[in-house]
């Protein structure tokens, strides 16, 4: 199995879960630099942390070199990477992390589970849409976002799900959230959808930050009541 050094985290990543292109941004360093940027710099000791899209585990171990790991939750769809991502944790001393084996999906879907399309590579895979490959289709749990948000009450949220963000701000997010990090996928949505992010945010009290943004990621902070 290929391992990796990024950033100073351990990654151990099977053959199949790659392909040239990702192989060869883990192999440079590049692999999510600008999402572990914001994390190191967003992320605060003591704070809880929810993130939607797990991956390998990178982003969760480099916020449990800055928090207790026991505060951090990591949601992942995908079968095939959710023992990657505990494998990975624990070979980073980040064992307690919390890794939860599901999809995220907006409040109005009324389902307990839902078809995932497993991609070639890792960060590829995606909630199914029409005409995804029926061979490639895994059933997996629905988990809503409300009840994540208030089982775990995070300080922090870092998403990276691969379009299926759009479902998840047609109401106000709660006031224990202090910071917001999402990987946009503009290219699965309109415009539209994203000023519909831009605006849920706003609503919620959370105000664009430049600092940690960047291209297709955002971050959103709480706005101090003045």
């Amino acid at each position: 199995m290929p391992r990796f050094e990024v950033n100073n985290v351990t990654l151990d990543v099977d053959d199949s879960l790659l392909n040239e292109r990702l192989s060869e941004k883990l192999d440079s360093g590049g692999y999510e630099a600008v999402e572990a940027r914001a994390a190191s710099t967003r992320v605060k000791p003591g704070d809880r942390v929810l993130e939607l899209g797990g991956g390998v585990g990178y982003i969760s171990s480099i916020c449990a070199t800055i928090t207790d790991p026991k505060n951090i939750v990591t949601v992942e769809a995908n079968p095939n990477t959710v023992d990657v991502i505990r494998h990975n944790l624990d070979l980073n001393g980040a064992s307690g992390v919390n890794v939860i084996h599901g999809a995220v999906v907006g409040d109005a879907q009324d389902m307990d589970t839902l078809l995932f399309h497993i991609g070639r590579a890792f960060w590829s895979s995606s909630i199914a849409t029409v005409g995804s490959a029926q061979k490639d289709l895994v059933e997996v749990p629905a988990l809503r976002i409300s009840d994540l948000l208030n089982n775990h009450k995070p300080d922090v949220v870092i998403m990276d799900i691969e379009g299926a963000e759009e479902h998840l701000f047609d109401q106000p997010w709660p006031d224990f959230v202090r910071q917001v990090i999402i990987e946009l996928h503009p290219k699965k949505y309109s415009g539209r959808m994203i000023q519909e992010i831009f605006d849920c945010m706003s609503h919620s009290g959370l105000a664009y930050d430049p600092g940690c943004s960047r291209a297709a990621l955002v971050g959103f902070k709480r706005v101090a009541n003045t």
